[in-house]
């Protein structure tokens, strides 16, 4: 199975790499809902399967200072309500499950154009062009059974390195982020098989405008590939090749609350997940300066 796995390849994150004010601390919290396909190894006698979700997010963020340059930290912990429906040899199934999912922490450090700055000192800065890099890790702490080919959480591990560049030329940013995601085996796979899966392999892009209100909006692109799995051993033939693309649209309330709204939907898919996916986030500041 390569969809609930692989679904976290898909997000686009504007402004990742975005100069920060060190010292201040972030509290999201968010409701994503998705419906879609779900893409199972084609070995399997699983035809038609189709879902939809209701996931909420918790996350924390930090912003510090590493060698003179901004950096975060952050953890995500998601929750979902889960349902799908397929045919079985040809006889309808259905799976329900609702938990938590496999919780995700980052840290991100600009190496170019990001200069640690205080609150105070960080209204007189200008982007210009920003590098940066990433590593996100995903534990498997959510929810599963291995008795279910459907789970919220995958019973492995994750590691995506990430690099990431933004320039900026007045209103506008332009950014783009290769990264490669890494898995460990699942070794308690659907009772006791081993599941294996290849590198996933992406690029994100973002086009923003950032109006002097402070509102700004993306258009949001991503292009994934790999991820070809393996149970016991024996390769399927469901390498990916997918695109996705959406648009966020970011409305500040106050100096320490903001709304963010996304949506986003499959463009192209070889193999994989089908989706379209809509969501809101509120976040809220605090720290040094605020």
């Amino acid at each position: 199975m390569s969809g609930l796995a692989n679904a976290k390849a898909q997000e686009a994150e504007p402004r990742s790499y975005t100069n920060t004010p060190v010292g201040l601390n972030f509290l999201i919290s968010g409701y994503v809902y998705s419906e879609g396909k779900i893409a199972f190894d084609p070995d399997t006698a699983i035809a038609d399967a189709k879902f939809h979700s209701d996931a909420g997010v918790l996350a924390y963020v930090r912003s510090f200072d590493v060698w003179g340059q901004s950096a975060k930290f952050d953890v995500i912990v998601p929750a979902s309500s889960f349902a799908a429906q397929g045919f079985l040899n040809g006889q309808p199934r259905e799976r329900e499950m609702s938990g938590l999912g496999d919780p995700r922490f980052r840290v991100s450090v600009n190496l170019f154009g990001a200069p640690a700055l205080s609150a105070k000192d960080f209204a007189s800065y200008r982007q210009d062009l920003i590098v940066g890099v990433s590593l996100q890790v995903s534990a498997p702490l959510g929810q599963y059974d291995d008795s279910k080919l459907l789970n919220l959480g995958s019973n492995r591990w994750s590691f995506r390195p990430e690099l990431g560049i933004s320039k900026a030329w007045g209103p506008w940013t332009f950014e783009v982020a290769p990264s490669v995601t890494f898995f460990s085996d699942n070794t308690d796979f659907f009772g006791g098989n081993t599941f294996s899966q290849s590198p996933i392999y992406a690029v994100q892009g973002h086009i923003l405008y950032t109006f002097q209100s402070g509102i700004w909006v993306a258009l949001d692109g991503i292009y994934f590939a790999g991820g070809r799995s393996a149970l016991n051993g024996v390769k399927s033939d469901n390498e990916q090749a997918n695109t996705r693309a959406g648009f966020t649209l970011a409305l500040p309330i106050d100096r320490q609350n903001s709304l963010k709204l996304s949506a986003s939907t499959g463009i192209t898919t070889r193999t994989g997940s089908e989706l379209s996916a809509v969501g809101i986030a509120w976040q809220y500041r605090w720290g040094d300066g605020y």
